[in-house]
């Protein structure tokens, strides 16, 4: 697979852009594992062209994870313009326009989700940035705004005309949130439309390798994007690759191993944010990291209401001397941190 003059290779495998989540520190554990290409938190335009601080953090990229795309979200052409272009100074590999986003403060002023309700404004919108900047510009949206309104063919086909080098799909619409089965076959008409010939890349559901390989086989679609599924679990892309090339599935990293990885993960996560923030946005991956342990319902609490950064570590290592090389089957693992 190919974006613009970025060579990915065979399917691929992308994380996906979330808010608080797709910080610095979880790029690097997920790049760890074999992500092939990831994106910043996504931004806003208006954030960024007024100097906002926390929208200009998250134009912090760093060698160790490149490739890597900026993806950014608004409501005005003209802002979305010279947003585009801050973060072209960034050097990312590409630009990512959000058309996707369902949260209902953002879609209901017409950003993300919300242009779906204009598509003659989302293509003028994504032709003026693509005549602005250098670097390839994707986008990503979802099927159409509801279910009387799933159009995404005749978008796609749009969208490509105007020079986009790249388009992922979500497999819902916006009225879905995430709710509902992501609807794939939709996503598959994209992909084996004649007239496309720009990469297309699906997103929705996909939770394990026995699921991304039925995407890959079932749709043709040249990549896949991981996102809720990566949450304290950013293993799953070793364990997709795995089982992409070989049709076997890998066990799960030990309790030993996972706990060297969420130090790890904690240990970046101070060093790239300030104060307890870095605490606060690694509780919902520690919830994850350890799931599945017998009687784990009041370690969990520990670890979710625990202010300290020394307490955190306690929690951990006392996990760790008590299940050790504990994990879901008894295979040998090829996990190393």
């Amino acid at each position: 697979m190919k974006i613009g003059n970025i060579i990915l290779g065979k399917n691929p495998l992308f994380l996906a852009p979330m808010e608080d989540i797709t910080d610095p520190s979880f790029r690097m554990v997920c790049k760890m594992n074999g992500a092939d290409f990831m994106y910043t938190e996504f931004v806003s335009s208006d954030g960024l062209i007024r100097d906002g601080h926390k929208s200009v953090r998250k134009l912090n990229i760093y060698d160790f994870e490149r490739p890597i795309g900026i993806q950014l979200y608004g409501h005005l052409i003209e802002s979305m313009v010279e947003a585009a272009l801050i973060a072209e100074e960034a050097k990312p590999e590409l630009i990512d326009i959000n058309f996707g986003c369902p949260v209902k403060k953002i879609a209901n002023r017409g950003a993300g989700a919300g242009m779906l309700r204009n598509i003659t404004l989302l293509i003028e919108m994504t032709e003026a940035i693509v005549k602005s900047v250098r670097l390839p510009v994707t986008v990503k949206t979802r099927l159409g705004w509801d279910d009387d309104n799933k159009n995404i063919v005749e978008i796609s086909e749009r969208l490509q005309d105007i020079g986009i080098q790249a388009l992922t799909i979500h497999g819902r619409t916006r009225a879905q949130l995430y709710k509902g089965n992501a609807d794939w076959t939709l996503i598959g008409a994209v992909k084996n439309n004649p007239r496309m010939k720009i990469p297309v890349i699906g997103n929705g559901d996909i939770d394990g390798p026995i699921r991304a390989k039925e995407m890959f086989d079932k749709y043709g679609v040249d990549g896949i994007m991981i996102g809720r599924a990566t949450v304290g679990r950013p293993w799953i892309f070793r364990e997709i690759r795995h089982y992409l090339n070989t049709c076997e599935l890998l066990p799960e990293p030990s309790v030993n191993e996972k706990a060297d990885l969420a130090i790890l993960h904690l240990d970046k996560s101070l060093e790239y944010k300030e104060g307890k923030r870095a605490i606060f946005e690694m509780r919902r991956h520690f919830s994850n990291y350890f799931k599945g342990l017998p009687n784990f319902k009041e370690t969990r609490l520990k670890l979710l209401t625990a202010v300290e950064v020394e307490d955190i570590r306690k929690i951990i290592n006392e996990i760790r001397e008590t299940w050790g090389d504990f994990r879901t089957d008894d295979k040998t693992s090829i996990y190393n941190v």
